[in-house]
This record gives C-alpha cells, structure tokens and sequence, in this order.
C-alpha cells in the first residue's frame, strides 16, 4: 500500500466511524482493513485509532495524522484538478453534495442527462439533511440555497428560488385565511428546523418595511419533506421554497397566501472550493444545472406556474 493509499484509509476509516462500516464501502472484509490499520500503526510505532465496538476515535497522534493526511490529499486532488483542467473532455470522480428533498426530486433526475453527455464523469450523489463539509466529506459541488456565508467557497446561481407561505384548501376552509402577517398568530403553523436558521421566525418584508413573526403550531420537523406532507394534509400552514412547492400549487392542493410579502429569497446555488474553480467536470457539471433548470422553468415544470 502507498502512503498516499494509507492516509485516505486513515480519512474514509474515520469518516465512515467504525471498521465494518469503511469495509463495506470499499468493497472489502473487516479483518482486512484492521490488518492494514495495524500495518500502519506498527510501521509509525503509535496507535492511531481507539477501537471499541461501536466506534473509532482519532488518539492525540491520529488527530495530528488525521489533519495533515487531508491537507496531504487536498493538495494532491488539486494537482490531479489541475491537470484534468487541460483536458477538453472532462472525466473522473465527482462528488455531489444536495438536501435531501431537493435532491431526490431535481438533482438526480438531472444527473441521468449529465451522465448520458459525459459518461467518463463518474458522479457520487450524497443527499444530505444538513450541508455537507468540504473538507471533511471531500465534495467537489455542493447545492446550497440562500446566502452562502463562508467566502473560501465560490458560489454560482443555478436557478432563481422565493420563499413563499401557503396551506391546503382544506385547512383555509376551516379556519380561515391570514391577511397579514400578524394574523399568523392565529394559526397553526409548521416550523422547519433546519441548520441554523431561527426557530420559528418568519421575516416579511413589504415595500421598505419588514416585520418579522414568531409562528407557533403542534407540528415541527428537521425534514423538509415532512413538513409538506402535513401541510397537504391540511394541518397547518407552511413556509417553502417555490421549487419545492410549484408542483402542488399548479394542482391546487396548495394556495399561496399574503402575496402582497416578500420572504428572504432562497435561490439555489452550486458551490464549490476555490481550488476546483479551473477543474473541467465542475465547469461543465455547473454549466450543465444552469442550462437544466433555465429549461425546466421555461417548459413550466419548475418554480414557475
């Protein structure tokens, strides 16, 4: 095994948690990654990992071998990008990050069409219900929505996104419609918590006037997802993004309220280190999304309706 092969062991073994965990995903037995753990333990003469059932956790020295094997292979993927930046025809691994929701609905479908245009471009797709790390998870691309707040990242709009409030014909039948914001009070609402956005706080912003609401309701959830199926089932009102809800406001099982307010836009965003900002497969994977969903919005199978 070469050093650079040892230190990504070291990385996935810590990144998967546990030995039986790291062997399935790389398609080998346990005993086999223990035996090369312990090779390489024995040729530095220190522990690297403390083993129990359940877990591995980094010792002092394995923390110090941890941070450096990842600059060691950051740099080493960067060199690799940078060469593959020469090439005209992109091909390699590339690790794609997505909410879960947002993912499964329009990422995915839109990697079948990549793949069919690029086919030596091998992409892993890791949905997540929370943003992935860079460093830690060794993504190339990530979908982000909103402001993206770490400037080490370049971000690329691939698609405009409103927030927008809205409830069933059958919740707005039964206890009426909100004509402002302060009317939410009133109501049952249905709180995401996600990542670090406010608890329950719902800005609103009219002209140059923003308030902003504390909502309340018997139902809050971490998944998106989760939060749409009670709202189409009636028991309370939501606030989502446009892409998340057009499909159902053409159909009408969703209406839009307080129309006349805008929410904080959430518009979706293809980000990725500043390093990679030369590599062939992302231009073209970023490239790609823009022109997937401009045409989607055109066709009126995306956020417009």
């Amino acid at each position: 095994m070469g050093q650079s092969q040892e230190l990504q062991l070291l990385v996935e073994l810590v990144r998967a948690g546990s030995l039986s965990a790291a062997a399935r995903e790389m398609g080998v037995t346990t005993a086999a990654i223990s035996k090369r753990l312990a090779q390489i333990e024995d040729r530095l003469g220190v522990r690297l990992l403390n083993r129990n059932t359940r877990r591995l956790s980094p010792t002092a020295e394995g923390e110090l071998y941890l941070e450096n094997a990842r600059r060691i292979l950051h740099d080493i993927e960067h060199l690799d990008q940078l060469i593959a930046s020469r090439q005209t025809h992109p091909r390699g691994r590339l690790k794609v990050n997505a909410p879960l929701g947002f993912g499964r609905t329009y990422i995915a479908p839109a990697i079948v069409m990549f793949a069919r245009h690029y086919p030596e471009v091998e992409v892993q797709l890791l949905l997540t219900d929370s943003p992935g790390d860079f460093v830690q998870d060794a993504f190339d691309v990530a979908i982000r929505f909103g402001d993206i707040p770490d400037t080490r990242l370049i971000a690329r709009r691939i698609a405009p996104n409103r927030r927008l409030v809205c409830a069933s014909p059958d919740y707005l039948k039964k206890h009426g419609r909100p004509m402002t914001p302060q009317d939410l009070a009133k109501h049952q609402c249905i709180v995401l918590r996600q990542n670090d956005d406010p608890y329950g706080l719902w800005r609103f912003t009219r002209g140059s006037e923003t308030e902003t609401v504390k909502v309340r309701g018997a139902l809050s959830s971490n998944d998106g997802e989760v939060t749409l199926t009670w709202a189409l089932a009636g028991l309370g009102i939501l606030q989502r993004a446009e892409w998340d809800l057009a499909r159902h406001l053409r159909a009408g099982r969703l209406e839009l309220l307080l129309q006349d307010y805008a929410l904080p836009p959430a518009d979706i965003h293809a980000v990725f280190p500043e390093r990679l900002h030369l590599s062939a497969k992302v231009r073209v994977f970023i490239d790609f999304l823009v022109d997937y969903f401009r045409s989607r919005r055109q066709r009126g199978e995306g956020a417009s309706w």
